[in-house]
């Protein structure tokens, strides 16, 4: 059950799914434009029967019979008239389809035409519809008609006149030397192929519109399920790129795209796990690093450890996540690491610092800074390692920044580093006893300090927290 749902959510059977749809809508439309060819094919055929009818017709009339007949309303009550009237009415009996059978001559001036004979007048009594002998009619919109003076002939489209919706045939009446002197029309109506004509192409136009609200539709939802995927997984490459390899892509689905992303995320992890790796090599590299430099110096031995948990105590005290206060213990342990670069004869001197040596002692956060920036650490270690002397007042190095300016584990590295300094004892001076150290650290509370984290210190070390000295 498992392998048909995600076979049946690959991404190729979605594409084919989507084909046989597309298939299938073009069948229904290939069906209705069948229908449309077959209706086409019964109206030619009605075409040429009304050619036939209106041949027949005609061959059958003499030329001098239509002479006889007077062309005014007296001409109905003539022979020849009745004759043929007779004659149309018994046609049409026998054939339901014809609707009316008439004779049409020229007249001088081409666009009017002139009844000859019209099986109509004495059986239907419209308002302004009639046909007697002499009545005109503008044959400008119907060119079938002059057009049958040279031999049968249909009209090609369905129209429409007074006396409705039609489709003619046209035939020459000749005289015996072969010359047209009228036309017969059999003209046959089509209201019902005309209205199934309009049904069928309302179908033809529903089918296109709902075939193409069905494939937006359908094509919508299966780009926005696709490009939803990528974007997803272009989001998570970009995330990768810039240094965050902690960043997971939501996988929904089994298809291939989802499987690409749980790849990408099982990578994701793989190199995370690998940066930490190297990260926690590259720190225990650094590390001993540190322990080589507190050794070039017998007083400072074990500094950085003691930094690294007073601030951790503080950190503790202020209610940071343990986290961050694992990432401050770090930042403790390095934050002097730019000291190798000074030269030893600085570090250990036991004379008063000269104005020459304090320039080059300055340098060593910034120096710290570079030396960490190759291995990738934290962001926020890096700032801290650089700003542990920077003052409250905004007077210290290498930035001169002030305040909360100043990053929160440079504030806490600042005090503690300073509480270790004076608590033990140093090439230049004796060790200061802790009543001694609060004192001077009080001194410049606000100044050097930041006055918060002097108290953070005092309750730490009030509640027996105080480092051996």
């Amino acid at each position: 059950m498992n392998r048909l749902k995600r076979w049946l959510e690959s991404f190729r059977v979605r594409v084919t799914l989507t084909l046989v749809f597309s298939m299938l809508f073009m069948g229904v439309v290939s069906d209705t434009m069948l229908q449309h060819a077959a209706l086409q094919v019964q109206f030619e055929n009605l075409r040429d029967r009304l050619k036939a009818a209106a041949s027949i017709v005609a061959s059958a009339i003499d030329a001098e019979m239509i002479r006889q007949i007077p062309l005014n309303r007296s001409g109905v009550q003539s022979p020849m008239f009745r004759a043929l009237f007779e004659r149309f009415e018994k046609i049409k009996q026998e054939n339901p389809w014809v609707g009316f059978i008439y004779i049409l001559a020229p007249k001088e001036g081409g666009a009017r035409w002139q009844f000859v004979v019209d099986a109509d007048p004495y059986l239907l009594h419209r308002k302004n519809v009639t046909a007697y002998p002499g009545d005109e009619y503008d044959v400008t919109n119907f060119p079938e008609i002059r057009e049958a003076l040279k031999g049968p002939v249909a009209e090609r489209i369905i129209k429409s006149d007074d006396w409705g919706t039609m489709l003619s045939g046209y035939a020459p009446i000749v005289d015996g030397d072969g010359n047209p002197v009228a036309i017969v029309g059999v003209d046959t109506l089509v209201s019902d192929i005309y209205r199934m004509r309009k049904k069928i192409q309302e179908k033809v136009l529903w089918a296109i519109l709902l075939g193409t609200l069905w494939a937006l539709i359908l094509g919508f939802w299966l780009s926005k399920k696709l490009t939803g995927s990528l974007r997803g997984l272009s989001r998570g490459i970009r995330s990768v790129s810039r240094g965050d390899l902690k960043y997971k892509i939501d996988v929904r689905g089994n298809d291939e795209i989802a499987e690409l992303s749980r790849d990408f995320n099982r990578m994701a992890e793989d190199l995370n796990r690998t940066h930490q790796k190297n990260q926690a090599y590259f720190y225990g590299v650094i590390r001993s690093l540190v322990t080589i430099l507190e050794a070039r110096d017998p007083y400072t031995r074990g500094h950085s450890e003691r930094v690294a948990e007073l601030s951790a105590n503080m950190a503790t005290q202020m209610g940071l996540a343990p986290d961050r206060i694992e990432m401050l213990k770090q930042t403790a342990i390095l934050h002097d690491i730019g000291k190798l670069g000074i030269h030893e004869a600085i570090l250990c001197k036991k004379e008063k610092l000269t104005e020459r040596d304090w320039e080059q002692l300055r340098t060593h956060p910034a120096l710290g800074e570079d030396i960490l920036k190759p291995v990738s650490l934290d962001p926020e270690i890096l700032a801290a390692v650089r700003g542990h002397h920077e003052r409250h007042d905004g007077t210290g190095y290498p930035d001169r920044i002030a305040g909360e300016d100043i990053h929160v584990f440079s504030r806490i590295l600042s005090v503690a580093d300073a509480y270790d300094a004076m608590t033990t004892t140093r090439s230049y001076r004796q060790a200061m006893k802790h009543d001694e150290a609060i004192a001077e650290l009080k001194k410049h509370s606000g100044s050097q300090f930041d006055p918060k984290i002097i108290d953070l210190l005092i309750r730490c070390l009030t509640q027996g927290e105080k480092p051996a000295s």
